[in-house]
């Protein structure tokens, strides 16, 4: 049996004073986390608002899902390309335009007359986001003054990105309320504006990775990773068995088969084969795609559940998923602390069984279920999250070398950003199959157990960690 080699906590004298550059190292932490926040809260601010864009902008019904689907899918299928050009140009110099390139395109959002122009706009900030966010994991590691920092910052960043969706339909659901839905792209102008005068009075430049740029392998992997998101996007609509379905997919898989055949033979490849050829990490991306794919697909439910079934008001609607942001960041003050103590496979196994009982209950609702009757699951679902996405985070990024950090960043980010893609075109379809009309249960229940067998998926995952060996120490991996 092979054996994989995990971290895990070493005793050592507390320090007696903090790094001289502790202050200055905070301060770009939070800078970064901030920007990484704002990227992530988009992915959902707008879901609360889409009737009120839908009345404005004269959308379609099919059409309105592209609001959604257009940051998504650009924001999926570019996050390998964006790793890359961090490794390649510097990551703080590539974070800095991906930001600008959000930044700018969310004031374009906010300003649309017009559904095309919003949803031009929205594919746009995708592509800003996917640029910029492989850089944040980089550029948090480099700017914390040691190994207790960078603990930190990694469970700080993975509260960000595990709650950011459900802080996101708060938030949406506030400005929509208190001014409009406009603000719900507004809001990043001067978050974004002031983390691109700051961030470089507080973050160092990276090194940067010299060679040629794999250009056939960022074709491919862009081109296959959107066609396949771009296809499971609209099966709901055009049905799994259409040609439109059964060619998109088909166009991936070739376009995926590509990248692999190119990245095995190339210099400088933008995908590095030795990251798939961990057995930890290939489990902890697996875990990622499936945990986030329920978990979206939960969102998309829960929002019309609240909002149809309840008659209740996008803020309240917002407020109504509170239980797991604040979940989710309590426990990132301690899940560092638990992962040195008891290692990563064990929170991820508690985490996983968490979300798959969550789900498991939301599937069982009964005809007269309200708020309270969900609120254990939205709890219980923010406490797995919060235990799961740092030790999966830890995992992934576990002997993997500095220079190689935005690469495997963009593969952990792509993992999840695809898996939430998947698992939302996946339980719309179920929930579409055994809709029936006046009764948002019946298939909404289909649905929450389709999230139940994903989540059951990344529990047999993590179970599959158990039989490797725990020992001290990584060794990095050959570059």
């Amino acid at each position: 049996m092979s054996s994989t080699v995990l971290p895990r906590a070493h005793k050592a004298p507390l320090p007696t004073e903090l790094p001289p550059n502790a202050s200055r190292a905070a301060a770009g932490i939070f800078i970064v986390l901030l920007a990484q926040l704002m990227l992530v809260l988009d992915a959902t601010v707008v879901n609360v608002a889409l009737p009120h864009i839908s009345t404005d902008l004269h959308f379609s019904p099919a059409g309105l899902s592209w609001v959604l689907n257009g940051y998504t899918l650009a924001f999926g299928g570019l996050l390998l390309l964006g790793g890359r050009l961090g490794d390649v140009f510097g990551r703080l110099r590539i974070f800095r335009l991906g930001l600008g390139i959000f930044t700018l395109f969310s004031l374009v959002g906010g300003l649309a007359q017009s559904s095309e122009m919003l949803v031009a706009s929205r594919a746009l900030q995708g592509v800003g986001a996917a640029i910029a966010a492989p850089s944040v994991l980089a550029l948090l590691t480099t700017s914390a003054p040691d190994e207790a920092a960078r603990n930190r910052a990694l469970g700080l960043f993975t509260a960000v990105a595990s709650g950011g969706g459900a802080l996101g339909l708060i938030l949406g659901g506030i400005l929509t309320d208190a001014i409009s839905w406009r603000w719900t792209l507004f809001i990043n102008v001067p978050i974004g504006l002031f983390v691109l005068l700051t961030v470089h009075r507080f973050v160092a430049e990276t090194p940067r990775r010299p060679g040629r740029f794999d250009i056939v392998g960022a074709i491919a992997a862009t081109g296959g990773a959107v066609s396949i998101v771009w296809a499971l996007i609209n099966a709901p609509e055009h049905g799994w068995a259409s040609a439109r379905t059964v060619a998109g997919l088909a166009l991936g898989a070739v376009l995926i088969g590509l990248l692999a055949a190119t990245e095995q033979r190339v210099a400088h490849p933008l995908l590095r084969p030795a990251l798939l050829r961990s057995h930890h990490r290939v489990a902890s991306l697996a875990i990622m795609a499936t945990f986030y794919g329920g978990m979206m697909a939960m969102f998309f439910l829960m929002v019309q559940f609240l909002e149809d079934s309840l008659g209740f008001s996008p803020l309240v609607t917002g407020l109504a998923f509170l239980p797991m942001p604040l979940s989710i960041f309590t426990l990132s003050r301690i899940t560092p602390r638990l992962v040195g103590r008891f290692g990563q496979v064990p929170l991820m196994l508690l985490g996983t069984l968490g979300m798959t009982l969550g789900f498991a209950r939301l599937a069982v609702l009964g005809s007269g279920a309200g708020y309270w009757d969900v609120f254990p699951s939205l709890l219980t679902l923010g406490i797995s999250a919060g235990l799961t996405f740092m030790p999966i985070t830890s995992l992934v990024l576990l002997g993997v070398e500095p220079e190689h950090a935005g690469a495997a960043s963009g593969l952990l980010q792509t993992m999840q950003q695809l898996g939430g893609s998947v698992g939302l075109a996946v339980i719309t379809s179920v929930y579409a199959a055994h809709a029936i009309p006046g009764d948002f249960l019946h298939g909404a229940r289909w649905g929450f157990g389709t999230s139940a067998i994903l989540a059951s998926i990344a529990l047999v995952s993590a179970v599959s960690l158990v039989a490797r060996r725990v020992v001290a120490r990584p060794q990095p991996e050959a570059a």
